[in-house]
C-alpha cells in the first residue's frame, strides 16, 4: 500500500498527515498500534472535506462579488475602485488598482476582450465587468479599504451579519482558507493564523454557543460558512453534506478539528 500510494502522492505532503501520529516532542518516534493507513485514512477524508468547503466559499464568493458590485457603484459609479477618495489606506488603494489592472490585463474572458475591442478609455472595464475577473483576494482588500462604511454595512446585512466589521474578518479568513484549499493544503487539523470575529456576537439567524470554540481551529470556520451559506442560499445542503461526511468517517477526531462538545445540538447545525 505504501509503494502504491508514495507513487501517486509525494512523501512529504504524506507526511504532514503522518505527523499527527508521532510522540510529542520526539523525533520522528510514533505513537504505539500507528500505522501508515491511518494517515492515508486522514489523507482521503481531508481531500473530500476540500472539495466541500471550496463549493461552499464558490457560492460565497460569488454572492459577495454581485453585492459589492451593486451596492457600491450605486453608490459611487462605475469606477469607485480607481477614486483614491473613496479609500482608507492610499499605499492599499494604489496596490489594489494596481493588482486589479494585472488581473484585467491577464483575463481571457470574452467580455473583457469584447469590452476593448470598443474601448480604449479607461484602462479598466467599470466595475460589473472588472470584478468579475479579479481574486477574491483582490474583493476582500478592496471591500476592507473601503471608507464608506454605510455602504459596507448594508453589504454585511445581506449576509445577516449586523456590522460591517464582521464580514471584513470572516471574509479574510476565507481568503485564507481558500487559498489554503487551492493549493491542495493540509486543512483538517490545521491551525490558521487568521481568525474569525466570534466573541459577543448576536447575530438574527441560528448561530451557536462560541464560548468553547478554538478560534484558530476549522471548526470556527465552519461555522462562519455555514451562517454565510445559510444568509444567502437557505435551502442549501452545506450542513448536510458535511454531517454526512463526518459521520462516514467515524474514525476522525473532531477535537483536533476543533468542535466542541456537543456541536450538533447547537441552532446552527439543527
Amino acid at each position: 500500500t505504501a509503494v502504491k500510494e508514495l507513487s501517486i502522492i509525494s512523501y512529504f505532503r504524506i507526511a504532514n498527515y503522518l505527523r499527527y501520529f508521532e510522540v510529542r516532542n520526539s523525533h520522528h518516534n510514533y505513537l504505539p498500534n500507528s500505522y501508515f493507513e491511518d494517515a492515508l485514512y486522514i489523507y482521503y477524508f481531508d481531500k473530500q472535506l476540500r472539495g466541500l468547503l471550496f463549493t461552499a466559499i464558490q457560492s460565497i464568493e460569488v454572492a459577495l462579488r454581485s453585492k459589492v458590485i451593486h451596492h457600491v457603484a450605486l453608490a459611487h459609479g462605475p469606477f469607485w475602485f480607481s477614486d483614491p477618495s473613496l479609500c482608507i489606506d492610499e499605499k492599499k488603494f494604489t496596490d489594489n488598482l494596481n493588482t486589479i489592472k494585472n488581473e484585467v490585463k491577464r483575463s481571457k474572458e470574452e467580455f473583457i476582450q469584447e469590452h476593448f475591442q470598443k474601448y480604449s478609455s479607461p484602462d479598466v472595464p467599470p466595475v460589473w465587468k472588472t470584478l468579475e475577473v479579479t481574486s477574491l483576494g483582490t474583493l476582500s482588500k478592496l471591500y476592507c479599504n473601503l471608507n464608506d462604511n454605510n455602504v459596507k454595512k448594508r453589504i454585511a446585512r445581506e449576509f445577516n451579519l449586523p456590522q460591517h466589521e464582521v464580514l471584513e474578518s470572516w471574509i479574510r479568513c476565507v481568503v485564507l482558507l481558500r487559498n489554503c484549499l487551492a493549493h491542495h493544503g493540509r486543512i483538517w487539523n490545521r491551525r490558521f493564523p487568521q481568525i474569525p470575529r466570534l466573541a459577543s456576537l448576536r447575530l438574527r439567524g441560528a448561530w451557536v454557543d462560541c464560548t468553547y470554540i478554538r478560534p484558530v481551529k476549522l471548526y470556527a470556520l465552519l461555522c462562519c460558512l455555514a451562517y454565510m451559506q445559510d444568509s444567502i442560499h437557505p435551502d442549501n445542503d452545506f450542513k448536510i453534506l458535511l454531517k454526512d461526511l463526518l459521520n462516514e468517517n467515524s474514525k476522525i477526531n473532531l477535537h483536533a478539528m476543533g468542535f466542541p462538545q456537543g456541536w450538533e445540538n447547537e441552532p446552527l447545525w439543527q
